[in-house]
């Protein structure tokens, strides 16, 4: 099995992840909301067979399982694995990697990439992860595929009053020209790969994936001010979530968003 970068298995082991979608982190509870709005878009009724590979604690496999699927989780992180299967009765879960999936070929309905695509830094290894993912799909399955887009560190950390620190600047400035983000200052993310809508797109239409379709998940709304407070109001929040619908697939809108995901279907 590929080894995971170790840098991203430590970050990862602090188990603070599984708090991050419920508001550990400022605006995790609308990538949550929109991102579960596009799954269950696309996703179709259940009883489905739903790979979560990268899935983490679990967030996303407990709320399909609440709602019927066969959910089983893939994650590369110990611990992760054993909160996926503590987050609900129905999920099972294993140690594993994107790259190398023990599936069988055609064995599932649906495949997540919640997460691997962006902590895949070569190009090869995030085509070697699509890859799996349409050989363990069933024709005409669904792959729903996350990336963090380019400019998220530029405007995420110009919001948080962090782009002027002199360790910081320099992250910020190769992730915009490489796409490579090596989060070596404190407090900042782990080792990632920041996509241009442009390239998602053509990564998993390289892999084989017919389709393919970008969709922005938080939109603007990741950079608003005294984000829980205007959360917190029910109709703030459907505001903010109206204004992430609204431009989800607007091409010049794309990359105003933190997260990007990729929707598409394996050959039929």
């Amino acid at each position: 099995m590929p080894e995971l970068d170790e840098t991203i298995r430590r970050y990862y082991e602090r188990g603070r992840e599984v708090d991050r979608l419920k508001g550990g982190l400022a605006t995790g509870p609308l990538e949550f909301v929109r991102t579960t709005r596009l799954i269950e878009r696309f996703l179709g009724p259940a009883p489905l067979d739903v790979l979560d590979v990268g899935g983490g604690p679990g967030a996303y496999a407990a709320w399909l399982a609440d709602r019927g699927f066969r959910v089983h989780v893939v994650d590369p992180v110990p611990l992760h694995v054993e909160q996926a299967r503590a987050a609900h009765p129905q999920v099972t879960a294993e140690v594993g990697d994107a790259r190398d999936l023990r599936q069988g070929s055609a064995s599932v309905d649906a495949v997540l990439l919640l997460g691997p695509l962006y902590h895949l830094v070569e190009r090869a290894d995030r085509l070697r992860a699509l890859g799996e993912a349409r050989r363990v799909l069933r024709p005409g399955a669904v792959l729903v595929a996350a990336a963090i887009s380019r400019f998220a560190g530029l405007l995420d950390l110009l919001v948080a009053e962090r782009l002027h620190e002199p360790d910081v600047r320099p992250l910020v400035a190769a992730a915009i020209e490489s796409g490579a983000f090596l989060g070596s200052a404190d407090g900042l993310f782990t080792t990632a790969y920041f996509h241009l809508p442009r390239d998602l797109r053509a990564e998993v239409a390289e892999a084989g994936f017919a389709e393919a379709q970008v969709l922005s998940v938080e939109g603007p709304g990741f950079l608003v001010a005294d984000f829980e407070r205007r959360w917190a109001d029910p109709a703030q929040r459907e505001t903010i979530l109206w204004a992430a619908e609204v431009v989800e697939s607007e091409p010049e809108m794309l990359a105003a968003s933190s997260h990007l995901l990729a929707v598409a279907r394996s050959p039929a």
